[in-house]
């Protein structure tokens, strides 16, 4: 269930309601009474919620799935249990992402005051100019925002942190000591799309941005929101500026982030894990505790902890030097040659 301080849930939707928003068929239409509370994923979801399977390499997961209903294409329906409604369609994610929105809404700032009369700040909160804070926002002792800061809905900000001018931070929860640089943006949508009928539709991101204790986050770097679990950044790591980490991607402790760096979706980093300037990293992989990525480098595989990786695309930095010497000489010979 997504966090009720970041997202409205205006109650249940009938399974013909959800269909009629996805542009799907159910398949049993005496199943169209049936009550949906939730939206989850093909794993997480229980029998008050609703999801979408669209990847036949994973039809053991919707096999064993305990969701009430699943959007599903016609050639898959039979993958699913007899438990789980299935809703027919061409285009399950766009569906899926169709009756999200019927079961769950970002919470926007509500009202004229700047500073929302349900927001709680404790003793010694110092407020800049020009700052919006929204409605059940808490933010600790000691704490200052710069001018211009946005600090929305249900935002968690522990004591003694500090959060730049112009910076915007929404669905997301800081820890202690935490730096924030100007013009961060912490907790927009991570970048998720689906083809549907008319074109591509955004996916619906439900998660969180969770900040632990003594982070740093420099001048206009972004940290996406979950698509449905959270976005985390371990205690004490440094992030350097223009740098971008993406949706459910996990960061561990101790980690340092040059500039420029971009940590694809569902990456997950292990502690003390250093990023020269420029490095990228593909979605999906994980990155061993103690690892070094090299500036520049472009990572396509599993790093094991503790390796020094750079190049493009990336490998093993001793191997990345036998490489690079042995194409220097051979050009160097050619030109002699030639």
């Amino acid at each position: 269930m997504p966090d009720p301080r970041f997202f409205d849930s205006p109650g249940p939707a009938s399974l013909s309601e959800l269909a009629r928003a996805g542009a799907a068929e159910l398949a049993d239409a005496g199943a169209g009474d049936r009550m949906i509370v939730h939206a989850a994923p093909l794993d997480a979801a229980d029998a008050q919620a609703i999801t979408f399977f669209s990847d036949a390499k994973r039809k053991d997961a919707a096999g064993a799935t305990r969701a009430g209903a699943c959007f599903v294409r016609p050639e898959h329906q039979d993958f699913l249990p007899a438990s789980c409604a299935a809703l027919v369609t061409r285009h399950p994610q766009a569906a899926w992402a169709a009756a999200v929105g019927r079961l769950h809404a970002p919470r926007r700032h509500e009202g004229a005051a700047a500073i929302h009369p349900e927001a709680e700040l404790e003793d010694g909160v110092l407020l800049s100019p020009n700052v919006t804070i929204g409605q059940g926002a808490r933010l600790g002792r000691g704490t200052r925002i710069g001018p211009g800061a946005a600090i929305g809905p249900g935002v968690l900000i522990g004591r003694d942190c500090v959060i730049g001018a112009n910076a915007v931070i929404g669905f997301a929860l800081l820890g202690d000591r935490v730096s924030i640089s100007a013009g961060a943006v912490l907790g927009e949508a991570g970048f998720g799309a689906a083809a549907g009928p008319r074109g591509m539709v955004d996916m619906p991101q439900l998660g969180r941005v969770v900040i632990q204790d003594n982070v740093t986050i420099g001048a206009n770097s972004c940290v996406d929101r979950g698509a449905f679990a959270d976005t985390t950044i371990g205690e004490n790591t440094k992030i350097d500026n223009l740098t971008h980490v993406a949706h459910n991607v996990r960061v561990g402790r101790n980690c340092v982030l040059a500039a420029y760096t971009g940590l694809s979706g569902s990456t997950v980093v292990g502690d003390g894990v250093a990023f020269g300037g420029k490095a990228g990293v593909a979605d999906h992989l994980n990155i061993g505790s103690g690892a070094s990525i090299g500036a520049a480098a472009s990572v396509f595989k599993d790093v094991p902890e503790g390796e020094t990786w750079t190049g493009f695309p990336a490998r093993p930095l001793k191997r990345w030097l036998r490489e690079t010497a042995w194409l220097s000489r051979m050009a160097g010979g050619r030109g002699t040659k030639g």
